[in-house]
Formats: C-alpha cells, sequence, structure tokens
C-alpha cells in the first residue's frame, strides 16, 4: 500500500504542519490553471499512479510550464501515460498542477523502519533532488532513533552537523522535520519520503521547507492507516483477478501474499513462509507462476480457499505442483495439507483430471497425518507424487521440483495423461513415478 504524489501526499502532509506548494488535481478548470501560473511563474505537471512508482522525472514524465498553452499540452500527454519501471508497469488516469517553488537548496528526507538498526531510521542530506543512490556516503546521514522518544529536534542538528550542512538550512529543517515522525508513527506508515524538499525564502531571506514530491508506504495490517480516510480505489494497483481474490482472503497476520511472476509457468509453488518464499523464487526462476507466501498457520477453511483459488488459475497449465516450506514452529502441516489436498480433489471433480505431478517439502507438527492425506488424494486422482520431510535440504527439494517440471516437458506429461486416460494422451503409457528422476531423502 503506497502513495507517491502530491495529490494526496499534500492533505497528508497538512496533518503535520509541513509547508507543500499549492496544487490542483485532475478536475482542475482551466481559469484556475492559469491564475496557478500567474501566481507563482511556472507549475509542474506530474501524472497521478495508483500506488507507488518512482523515476517518472528520468522517463520524462514530469512536464513544467509557463503559460496555459504549454499546461493543457502537456497534460493531453500524460494524462493516460503508461510508466515502466523494473518489473512494475503502471498506468495514468489524471494529472497534477504544482506551482513551482524558487530555491537554491534541495534535501532528502526519509523516516523508514530499518532492519538493519532494528529501529526507525531517518536519511537526511542536503544534496537532494537526485537518487539517494548516487550519493556518496559521507554526503548523507543515517541516523536510527528510540520510538519511544521519537525523532527529536537535536537529532536533526546533529545529522545536519555531520553532513557539513549550510548554517541557513539548519534552522528551518529543526522546526519542521521533527512534526513528520507524528505523521509517519501516528498513521501506521513503514516509509516516509520527501524528495526534494525545496528551501523557499520569504521577503526577508527566511528560508522555509517545502516538500515538493511525496512518497509513503503504509502497512496495511496496520489498522492506525484507515484513519487518513483515503478513498479505497487509491491502493487498487492493476492486479491480476487471481491477485485480487487472494488478496480478499488477506488476514491481520499478513497470509496470502501473493505475486505473479509468470503467468506462462509451468510450476505452481503455495509456499509457507518468508525465508522459503526468497530461495524458491530465485531458484525456480521463470519456470514459476507465483511468488506466495501462506504461513502463518492458517485455518482449514482459509487455507482450502486460497488453494481453491490458485487452483482454479493456475492448475490447467502447470507440470508441477509443488508445495514447500521449511520447519514450522506452530503451523499445523495436517490442516494446512488437507485443506489443500481437499481443494485438489474438488478441482479434479470439477474440472476433470489434468496431467499434474505432486512435490511436496515440509516440517513441522502433524507433519506424518499432513503427508499422508496428500498421499492418499495423489493416489486416488492417479498422480505420481514425492514427499519430502523435514531432513531434506530445502535447496536439495527445489531442484528436484524443476528436475520434474523438465522431465513433464519432454513427454512426462504426456505419459501422465496417457496413464489417466485423457485424449490425445502417448499411445504407450509408462509409470510416471519410476520414470521421473530419482529424489533424495523423501518421506
Amino acid at each position: 500500500m503506497n502513495i507517491t504524489g502530491m495529490l494526496h501526499g499534500q492533505r497528508l502532509l497538512k496533518l503535520a504542519g509541513f509547508p507543500t506548494p499549492e496544487v490542483l488535481g485532475p478536475d482542475a478548470s482551466e481559469s484556475e490553471i492559469k491564475a496557478l501560473i500567474a501566481r507563482h511563474g511556472m507549475v509542474f505537471v506530474k501524472p497521478v499512479f495508483k500506488g507507488g512508482v518512482g523515476k517518472k522525472g528520468k522517463a520524462g514524465l514530469v512536464g513544467r510550464a509557463k503559460d496555459l498553452k504549454t499546461a493543457l499540452a502537456e497534460k493531453e500527454r500524460l494524462y493516460f501515460c503508461e510508466h515502466r519501471h523494473g518489473h512494475q508497469v503502471a498506468k495514468a488516469n489524471g494529472v497534477t498542477f504544482e506551482a513551482a517553488v524558487p530555491s537554491d537548496h534541495e534535501v532528502y528526507f526519509s523516516l523508514t523502519d530499518n532492519t538493519h538498526f532494528r529501529a526507525p531510521t531517518m536519511t537526511l542530506t542536503h544534496h537532494g533532488g537526485v537518487d539517494i543512490e548516487e550519493l556518496d556516503r559521507s554526503q548523507i546521514a543515517v541516523v536510527p532513533f528510540n520510538p519511544l522518544t521519537g525523532l527529536k529536534a537535536f537529532v536533526v542538528a546533529n545529522a545536519l552537523s555531520e553532513i557539513n550542512a549550510p548554517q541557513a538550512l539548519i534552522s528551518p529543517l529543526v522546526q519542521h522535520l521533527p512534526n513528520l515522525w507524528d505523521l509517519f508513527h501516528d498513521y501506521g506508515m513503514t516509509t516516509l519520503e520527501l524528495n526534494p524538499i525545496r528551501l523557499r525564502p520569504d521577503a526577508k531571506g527566511r528560508l522555509t521547507p517545502v516538500a515538493c514530491d511525496f512518497k509513503c508506504g503504509f502497512d496495511r495490517d496496520d489498522p492506525r492507516w484507515s484513519r487518513l480516510e483515503l478513498p479505497s480505489e487509491l491502493f487498487a494497483a492493476d492486479y491480476s483477478d487471481f491477485e485480487s481474490e487472494i488478496n480478499q482472503l488477506r488476514t491481520y497476520q499478513g497470509q496470502s501474499d501473493v505475486y505473479v511472476i509468470n503467468p506462462r509457468g509451468t510450476i505452481l509453488a503455495p509456499t509457507f513462509g518468508g525465508g522459503a518464499n526468497s530461495l524458491v523464487t530465485e531458484m525456480l526462476g521463470d519456470d514459476a507462476i507465483i511468488s506466495s507466501d501462506f504461513g502463518g498457520n492458517p485455518p482449514y477453511a482459509k487455507m482450502k480457499s486460497v488453494a481453491r483459488v490458485c487452483f482454479k488459475h493456475w492448475l490447467a497449465q502447470s507440470n508441477v505442483l509443488f508445495i514447500i516450506g521449511g520447519k514450522s514452529n506452530n503451523t499445523d502441516i495436517f490442516e494446512t495439507f488437507r485443506a489443500m489436498a481437499d481443494a485438489l480433489r474438488e478441482h479434479v471433480g470439477a474440472h476433470g483430471p489434468q496431467p499434474l505431478y505432486v512435490v511436496a517439502g515440509r516440517g513441522g507438527p502433524n507433519l506424518v497425518r499432513g503427508m499422508a492425506v496428500l498421499r492418499d488424494t495423489c493416489e486416488s486422482l492417479g498422480l505420481p507424487y514425492r514427499l519430502f520431510g523435514f531432513d531434506s535440504a530445502m535447496s536439495e527439494v527445489v531442484d528436484y521440483a524443476r528436475r520434474i517440471d523438465a522431465w513433464m516437458k519432454s513427454g512426462g506429461r504426456a505419459q501422465i495423461a496417457a496413464r489417466l486416460g485423457l485424449s490425445g494422451a502417448a499411445a504407450e503409457p509408462v509409470d510416471a513415478v519410476d520414470a521421473a528422476p530419482a529424489a533424495g531423502a523423501a518421506v
């Protein structure tokens, strides 16, 4: 759950009393745009994206205008533009018109939950307006602080002194930046970034920090973000139907996190645990259909619903159903495996059999009972399977699943189809379990 840009950032920053430029939204009239230009001399025209999308400036998706004609031309260019950043693809729906802020100084500021320090951390530099990664470490202050006391003025002052910031910047930043901790803490944020903050001089030459771009991320399992009463469609990024259905099953414990890696993949890998997910996703590569974490001891009904959605969208194209996770402390393996086995049986009953190889690797409470249920289901459906216990190295289990997928692609799928009596199957079926690559330590 992320927000970028000043359309909503302006309202959030007002809660902390932090100055912002004048901003008009997509519904601004021509007379309002013309008046904004007259007051400030120039406006920036920026597309509005759902969620958090970065690097818009480098992609040429920020326009500037000193007259109404140019502003409207930039509005036409950017209103429905598409932006690609890494694996993200986002489509705009509207633009903002933001008053230009004249300044000789630009500052980068962020607050994050830092896993390295195990504490909230402030990152600050007076060389803002650029990617923070492009700066030398000596130009950046990275300062963890105690969440019980919050971000105090002396923390900001000391950080600016350490990076030799100009004296004129220290007082206005010390006055305003600590207020952002209340916004960060009180509304369940995990990230708050302002880049750039421009220091605008007043008639007497005193500087005022003005946030010219905004980015924040929320912990959606923390209910405090709902206090902001943000529109729900703001977080409705361009998910697939599958991701949307799974997200509806999400619980407060963070279960059911999914992301589609390759919609043409051939290994469906419901994964349990964040560490397992990282290893599995990296080793399977493009063969994996989804990246997932279904851990957290989900109850039977929840796990069955998740499995049903996974099977509905992806089982038809899958060569391998790969159920994998580490050795759990509290997840009941019997409940999760029973739920997935029942969902698989119901799916086959509704849609008919299909060639599939089942590979599972797990450890934890009621492991043997859970694997027995999965074994009985596979045998009743005529599906080949291989089950690995807690004493099997996860990397070897993942590698085995990859070899099974390769075997399925090279003729194994047709052989299983023949054994199941499906049309178009191989003329001479063979025992798929015997023909598949040999496993290591298996249960």
